[in-house]
């Protein structure tokens, strides 16, 4: 299995390295603005090149069940939806409706649907009717949620480490029969974690790599792939959904606070802009390094919350706790966004 891993590292070095020269020559690359803090054109195909890379862990690798490789499968639909987005610039409609279609084969045909939000104790959520439309709205909800933090340099991709951090830890305190059964969902979540670190590497020049940006490709595919991992493993029943909820807190909360501030304003929602998290403290600290710190610390931060109250109190407490903490953040979201005139 090291010689498998070793091989899997050296196919993501060489498909970024590819995929970055290809890029260049082809033009497909994001030019700097007035709204963008890069000064170079930068090419933005990394997310297609992560995309590649998980169709060849199904290959490499043949520890996976059909349900994850067909998630890595999939995931590559939505790519090639995010690069026609960013080569094309399509309106809010169409970017949509492309992003609709495989999230509709995969809920509809492959039974891909999130059967219940977990049990509280003095009640349980199940969806019942409304499970394949709830599944819909949260995968699309998700995406987007994602697509709104690929903003600065590092950001989805250190923030997606966390996520997929927060939930090794979340199987590995699991030990139930779901895990004698699927014993590999850890090394699920490594292979899927290491073309994001390898990523990094070339976002950030490191070495001289050739710069890379996600673009949509990226985040629409890492949204993609987080909803639905975060789908299979409340469906197995092993890990609570309200634990889950937790995972991608700082994506949830963010998503929500500026779409519900651009609603009161009377903004259109989903716009570009720089009134997100990470533009605001970029602007106070102008430190990518302490920017990607700290919101990734808060998604950690408030995961412990979660995981503490539900661990040591109950689920109800920690979903009320959810609630309570998404309140306070959107007061001070609001207050940061009047501080800055954003």
């Amino acid at each position: 299995m090291s010689n498998t891993i070793i091989i899997y590292c050296l196919t993501n070095l060489i498909i970024f390295f590819l995929c970055s020269k290809i890029s260049y020559e082809l033009n497909l690359v994001d030019l700097p603005n007035e709204r963008k803090i890069h000064s170079e054109a930068t090419a933005y195909t990394g997310g297609v090149a992560i995309s590649v890379i998980f169709l060849t862990a199904i290959i490499t690798f043949d520890t996976f069940n059909e349900s994850l490789s067909l998630m890595l499968s999939i995931a590559f639909l939505i790519s090639i939806v995010g690069l026609i987005d960013d080569k094309y610039n399509l309106n809010i409609g169409s970017k949509l409706s492309l992003q609709i279609l495989p999230i509709f084969y995969i809920v509809i045909f492959e039974n891909f649907g999130l059967k219940e939000l977990g049990d509280y104790g003095y009640f349980k959520l199940d969806l019942g009717a409304f499970a394949i439309p709830f599944t819909f709205l949260s995968v699309l909800f998700l995406i987007n949620a994602f697509n709104y933090f690929d903003g600065i340099d590092g950001m989805l991709g250190i923030n997606t480490i966390s996520v997929l951090a927060i939930l090794y830890f979340l199987v590995s305190k699991h030990n139930t029969h779901f895990l004698v059964v699927e014993q590999n969902i850890q090394f699920f979540l490594l292979v899927i974690a290491i073309p994001i670190l390898f990523f990094l590497l070339f976002n950030f020049s490191f070495l001289n790599l050739p710069k890379l940006f996600l673009g949509d490709s990226g985040s629409l595919l890492l949204g993609f792939v987080i909803s639905l991992i975060l789908i299979y493993f409340a469906n197995q029943n092993f890990i609570h959904p309200i634990l889950l909820a937790w995972s991608v807190v700082i994506f949830v909360y963010e998503f929500l606070s500026i779409n519900l501030i651009r609603i009161r304003n009377k903004e259109k929602l989903f716009k570009a802009g720089r009134d997100h998290l990470h533009h605001i403290i970029y602007t106070e600290t102008n430190s990518l390094i302490f920017t990607n710190f700290l919101v990734s610390s808060m998604n950690i931060f408030l995961f412990t919350i979660g995981y503490l109250s539900y661990s040591f109190v109950s689920p109800i407490v920690s979903f009320i706790l959810f609630i309570i903490c998404f309140i306070i953040f959107f007061v001070l979201r609001n207050f940061y966004k009047i501080k800055y005139k954003i």
